[in-house]
């Protein structure tokens, strides 16, 4: 059985905690480095990239996680979490794991109170999806290694080898097809 790690400082992770498990998967909550330990798969939640960030150099697991990427660990950024993977955010240098040839713009589609659902189709599932942007950010360019897998006026999912990343909130829907996507096609 797959063991999927979820980085559990703030954020949604409960929700994902749930989402593995309905995918036959055993979540792991990951507050330590010690909890990386066996994991075939790391998700990134969303919440507050800046202190999620703090939280990840504060205890180390920055360096674990970016030498388990390195080792090809499949990794998944939500929101926050595609930020912290991103190899460039729009005017403020890079995330804190790096990861990820795109650059990303913050809040870039406003506030709390702008935040929006939105039905999206996604070719690679064949599927529609309902997609929640909370606060989202933007991807405003991919590298040349990097797969769009949706979007809106600009990518929305990403993938590179196996980093994936999605700027809105798939946990929060009755769906599970990214995180089908995610276990079987990336985890694998």
């Amino acid at each position: 059985m797959k063991r999927i790690g979820v980085l559990a400082f703030q954020g949604g992770v409960i929700e994902h905690v749930k989402k593995v498990e309905e995918q036959g998967c055993v979540p792991v909550l990951v507050k330590k480095n010690e909890d990386l330990d066996g994991v075939d798969g790391l998700i990134l939640p969303g919440g507050e990239s800046t202190t999620i960030g703090k939280f990840l150099i504060e205890t180390g697991m920055k360096d674990k996680i970016l030498e388990l990427a390195k080792q090809g660990l499949p990794m998944w950024g939500t929101c926050a979490g595609a930020i912290l993977l991103s190899k460039s955010i729009k005017n403020q240098g890079s995330g804190v794991l790096p990861l990820l040839d795109i650059v990303i713009e913050r809040n870039a589609y406003g506030s709390q109170l702008d935040s929006f659902k939105k039905e999206v189709f996604v070719p690679r599932l064949n599927k529609t999806t309902e997609c929640v942007f909370i606060r989202a950010p933007k991807i405003v360019e991919v590298g040349s290694n990097v797969e769009v897998l949706a979007q809106l006026d600009t990518p929305i999912a990403v993938l590179q080898g196996k980093i994936l990343a999605t700027t809105f909130h798939p946990e929060l829907t009755s769906q599970n097809y990214w995180h089908s996507f995610f276990i079987e096609n990336v985890v694998k």
